[in-house]
């Protein structure tokens, strides 16, 4: 049963960890363990659930730009993909990869290593100064490499980052088109799994997904402007390294 502590925490885990390159659904996993919360149904439908307060987020600091047409039709764009792929492997997802711890590690690991690999191989290029500069065909491009991060452990915003790079998107610019693509991505997520749900939680659980919403919101509005300052001075190579820590240190912490 998750407490409202562990809901506190949770909430604190997602909101920091959403838009950083390092799996907010790996996070989630590897804290519910260490937190000794099985993963029971509710608790799949918690780490979903709460992403909506990492979208409000968005939401709140985007509005304005969310808001321009000619941005907005690039994000959907992007969506399309992540959302025609996501329909058809939900069942798979949910029933299996977020079951399989070592999947989650193993995609946290191979992660770091790409990062770092990125950072000493890649050079990048300088060109688009805008999210409306961005074409369609690389649109939706994103959308497909976003879409990789179905599987746990990933990373939906390194994964996106780095596939804009790869298109010719500077730095700055694929990162706050990440923020938005969360938008359609993270409500479709949270969507589905709620209309699904909603008719059996309880009033307890329905506290607690309050409580992970709020802190996530919170914390993911720090995590937002915390990224935007840190990518004007260093490359994303310090998250790679904390990636392959993250899964020594977990596999250390369980084999006591």
């Amino acid at each position: 049963m998750i407490t409202s502590f562990s809901a506190l925490v949770l909430g604190i885990v997602e909101g920091f960890t959403e838009f950083l390159p390092i799996s907010s659904t790996a996070h989630l996993i590897l804290a519910s363990r260490l937190l000794s919360l099985a993963q029971s149904e509710f608790m799949k439908t918690f780490e979903i659930a709460i992403q909506s307060g990492a979208i409000l987020a968005v939401v709140v600091l985007y509005w304005r730009t969310l808001l321009r047409w000619a941005a907005l039709k690039r994000v959907v764009a992007a969506f399309i993909p992540t959302g025609i792929i996501g329909m058809a492997l939900y069942p798979f997802v949910k029933g299996v990869l977020l079951e399989n711890t070592a999947v989650v590690l193993f995609s946290l690991a191979i992660g770091g290593v790409l990062l770092i690999a990125f950072e000493r191989l890649f050079q990048e290029k300088t060109g688009l100064a805008a999210i409306e500069d961005i074409s369609y065909g690389k649109a939706i491009g994103i959308g497909l490499f976003q879409s990789i991060a179905m599987i746990p452990g990933v990373s939906r915003a390194g994964a996106t980052i780095i596939g804009g790079m790869l298109m010719g998107i500077p730095r700055t610019v694929i990162v706050e088109f990440s923020f938005l693509l969360a938008v359609p991505t993270m409500l479709a997520a949270t969507g589905i799994d709620l209309i699904k749900n909603a008719g059996v939680f309880s009033s307890s659980e329905l506290n607690v997904l309050a409580i992970g919403f709020i802190t996530s919101f919170v914390t993911a509005v720090a995590s937002i402007k915390f990224l935007l300052q840190y990518i004007r001075r260093r490359s994303f190579t310090s998250f790679g390294i904390y990636r392959i820590l993250l899964v020594v240190a977990f596999l250390l912490l369980i084999g006591r």
